[in-house]
């Protein structure tokens, strides 16, 4: 995930507590840990049992033999509903594949451009319903990875116990304390090793409200838990995912100060931080190995 640059750094992030206790309708979760100037900080709240236990209770890791069975069964289902004329299509088990006969070649191929187009849309919805979509790496690499954007939207509501226990703390008016604060919370939380992105199949990936329970996740689940608890935090703030080979960065749309890393996507300039730990970076600054990768165009980008 990180190498051990991010390791050396003089600052680490340092969980002094996590605690669970069972209510009767909910879980309370207790955290203390040293913030980027190692003052000692907390937070406490409560999660309902409901919410923190049916949230993306149905999210697994994406199995490309559980979607072949869906999108052929589908492609059945519809062709059965609405046959192609003049075509005779059966399905072969052994090749799990279509085979379409007819005495018109012209019409044959059409039936297999029809065929090809459903497959196409009813992959693409059962992505979207397991809440994984296509991707392509900075080197044009295709896979496909959970969609870490609409699983931050979709954690959002999931998070409003902690907005005003944190503004409490901050100024909402300072999107650089509100900022750091959050950085800071899930620097310290500890970090789990990012398996591949083209390989995994999201196996490792961890939901907002899981990571809050295991109190650990990699980068990219960092990441999405930063996105969804700064967008309750900051409702209309730009903000960019950046994923680089193995790690995971934010932007936020901010005016960037000296020194600062920024990207810019679309005329926008977002400035970068780093969510994953254990190092300690404010806004603005991030590991020298993601500096490498965003100064080399070894990234991608997702809008949030």
């Amino acid at each position: 995930m990180i190498s051990q640059l991010l390791m050396c750094q003089e600052t680490h992030a340092r969980q002094l507590l996590f605690h669970k206790q069972e209510n009767a309708q909910s879980y309370q979760l207790k955290y203390k840990w040293l913030d980027q100037k190692n003052v000692e900080q907390s937070l406490s709240f409560s999660i309902p049992k409901k919410t923190l236990f049916n949230r993306f209770r149905h999210f697994r890791s994406y199995k490309p033999a559980f979607a072949r069975q869906y999108i052929n069964k589908n492609i059945q289902q519809q062709i059965t509903e609405q046959p192609i004329a003049d075509v005779q299509i059966n399905f072969n088990k052994k090749s799990n594949t279509f085979e379409i006969k007819g005495k018109n070649q012209q019409v044959v191929n059409a039936a297999h451009q029809k065929i090809l187009t459903l497959e196409q849309a009813i992959g693409d919805q059962y992505l979207a319903n397991n809440f994984y979509h296509k991707f392509t790496t900075y080197d044009q690499v295709q896979g496909i990875k959970p969609d870490h954007v609409k699983i931050a939207n979709s954690s959002v509501e999931d998070l409003k116990p902690i907005k005003q226990l944190i503004l409490s703390k901050v100024s909402i008016k300072n999107i650089r304390q509100v900022t750091n604060f959050s950085l800071s919370f899930i620097q310290s939380i500890p970090y789990s090793t990012l398996e591949s992105r083209i390989s995994s199949s999201g196996a490792g990936f961890s939901t907002p409200l899981k990571l809050l329970w295991e109190n650990q996740g990699d980068c990219d689940s960092k990441v999405t838990l930063t996105a969804a608890l700064l967008r309750i935090l900051m409702p209309r703030i730009k903000m960019v995912m950046v994923f680089t080979h193995q790690h995971a960065l934010m932007g936020i749309n901010i005016p960037a100060m000296q020194n600062e890393t920024t990207i810019e996507l679309d005329g926008i300039t977002y400035v970068l931080a780093e969510p994953t730990g254990p190092a300690m970076y404010n806004l603005g600054q991030i590991a020298p190995e993601s500096e490498l990768a965003v100064n080399n165009g070894h990234y991608s980008l997702e809008k949030f």
